[in-house]
């Protein structure tokens, strides 16, 4: 599993003075799917285009697939693929012909099996023929897609890929994604859409305001900053927590008819169950809340500008 994206102090200062994108630095490694949430104007779609050659850096390096993109930039743009999140596409073209134009636009020789294929995957076979005008939004935001796996690229960006999709392109889009994953493509993806974040992604980046705050694996990122809470409906109500459940940390709600309990993960749930019928209380229904990805990136963003407002009085 070698570095297939290497991001070094990248950064990005627009000529008024806005700074996009704060000192960073990122690895990708071959074969994950890396998702970069953050909030609109985050900084997602700079970074993307800082890799891709569409924005000049301020300052910084960025290695992909061992070629410097400053000085190997055609070379290395040539096994990058972008889905951008403006339709950016002809609208007089025709389906058929844009896609296997941009195939031909990075030098690959053409292959009418391959692109009728990807058509296919992407359900676009019997749109061929038509112009791109003539599509929906969610079926030319899939030629956006297949014009950018056209030429086989082993590094793909997706930059909000299913902002204002339905649901069954949304759908589509995630099988198609693991597909590609399947066959090595690396897939680097922006979105608001945590649910998206979690389904997909490896591991999990968090920016805001131009700063990447962490990066760390799904799996860890839950583990560290997940939390479960669970609401014990009692049947008698209690006054006072017994000396031998006081470790778990309950509090009494509503007239103490209900326990509350705040923990680190599930676990804790059932010992804590068994405890209380030792102690002969008895419970009507328990609600339990697992905390997702969404809660921890809500909790993470919030607490970011609570400090920054703190910093700044």
């Amino acid at each position: 599993m070698g570095a297939i994206l290497e991001i070094e102090g990248l950064q990005k200062t627009y000529a008024g003075g806005v700074t996009a994108l704060q000192p960073t630095d990122l690895t990708i490694n071959k074969g994950e799917i890396f998702a970069l949430l953050g909030p609109n104007g985050a900084g997602k779609t700079t970074l993307i285009g800082l890799v891709c050659g569409l924005v000049r850096p301020s300052g910084g390096k960025i290695r992909a697939f061992g070629l410097d993109m400053a000085k190997d930039w055609r070379q290395a743009r040539a096994r990058i693929g972008l889905v951008p999140q403006e339709l950016a596409v002809d609208m007089f073209e025709y389906v058929l012909p844009s896609v296997a134009h941009s195939r031909a636009l990075f030098g690959r020789p053409a292959d009418p099996a391959k692109i009728e294929k990807l058509l296919r995957s992407l359900s676009l076979w019997d749109k061929r023929d038509q112009r791109i005008s003539a599509l929906s939004g969610g079926m030319k935001r899939r030629v956006l897609i297949a014009k950018a796996l056209a030429h086989d690229p082993d590094l793909l960006f997706l930059d909000e890929p299913t902002a204002g999709v339905d649901v069954e392109l949304r759908r589509d889009m995630w099988q198609l994604i693991g597909e590609l994953r399947d066959q090595g493509v690396t897939i680097i993806l922006t979105t608001h859409y945590i649910e998206e974040a979690q389904e997909m992604a490896d591991r999990v980046g968090v920016i805001d305001r131009g700063v990447l705050q962490l990066v760390e694996e799904k799996r860890a990122l839950m583990a560290r900053l997940g939390t479960t809470e669970a609401k014990i409906a009692l049947a008698k109500p209690i006054t006072a927590i017994p000396a031998s459940l006081e470790h778990f940390g309950l509090a009494i709600e509503d007239d103490g008819k209900v326990l509350c309990y705040h923990g680190a993960g599930e676990g804790e749930v059932a010992p804590l169950l068994k405890a209380l019928l030792r102690e002969d209380i008895d419970f009507t229904g328990i609600d339990v809340h697992e905390s997702s990805l969404e809660d921890i990136f809500v909790d993470l963003i919030g607490r970011n500008h609570h400090h920054n407002k703190e910093a700044a009085r």
